[in-house]
């Protein structure tokens, strides 16, 4: 650590992420879009600039989406590791997985390198279809004055340089297009568990 770089006061950032929970949560302004619901369509870059459409995924079988909010979210690192843990059974059950974060192809790169991923890492390089899933947010001035004592500048991190993020999400959509089940939760520590994402699978399979 240099001078120049400030000490993490953890019960300070505890305090403001809690706070900026709850206001989502209060607000719900980003609820996600619903079971029933028609899943947006998409076409994004994958780690290496590869376009990958949603639409070519489900003309071979259901898909999950799961959207997490960077490499430098060691939450989302877990949940990427455990989705691949399980990706064979999803495989199994005639279905794909992809994964999709604000950041760029490159930065995606060093992820899918870094935790040995076997599925489509995305990039919503515009937050264009973060937003059309009901999901972007703008993280508080609490929280921006705080991240970079941690290593974090999201304006170099996301690829349009701002401070907005998603909702950890996962949709398990059908081949139709329909969500069939989802996880929502402003709380980042919060995701859907693999068990869950299998059900879902075995249901629609």
């Amino acid at each position: 650590m240099t001078d120049e770089t400030p000490a993490v006061d953890f019960d300070r950032l505890r305090a403001a992420a809690q706070a900026m929970i709850a206001d989502l949560r209060r607000r719900s302004n980003v609820p996600g879009i619903e079971i029933g619901q028609t899943a947006p369509d998409f076409v994004l870059p994958d780690a290496t600039g590869e376009k990958v459409a949603l639409a070519d995924r489900r003309a071979a079988g259901p898909v999950v989406v799961s959207f997490y909010r960077g490499a430098w979210c060691p939450y989302c690192s877990q949940e990427l590791h455990a989705q691949q843990e399980i990706l064979g059974e999803i495989r199994a059950l005639g279905a794909s997985l992809v994964a999709i974060s604000p950041q760029r192809p490159d930065d995606s790169l060093s992820l899918v390198e870094r935790l040995d991923l076997d599925f489509d890492v995305l990039s919503d390089v515009d937050q264009e279809v973060i937003r059309a899933y009901r999901l972007q947010f703008e993280l508080p001035d609490t929280l921006r004055e705080i991240y970079p004592a941690l290593g974090i500048d999201l304006t170099q991190q996301n690829a349009d340089g701002s401070w907005h993020l998603p909702v950890p999400a996962t949709f398990v959509i059908d081949r139709d297009g329909v969500v069939r089940a989802r996880h929502v939760d402003p709380n980042y520590l919060e995701r859907m568990d693999p068990a869950e994402i299998l059900d879902a699978l075995r249901r629609l399979h």
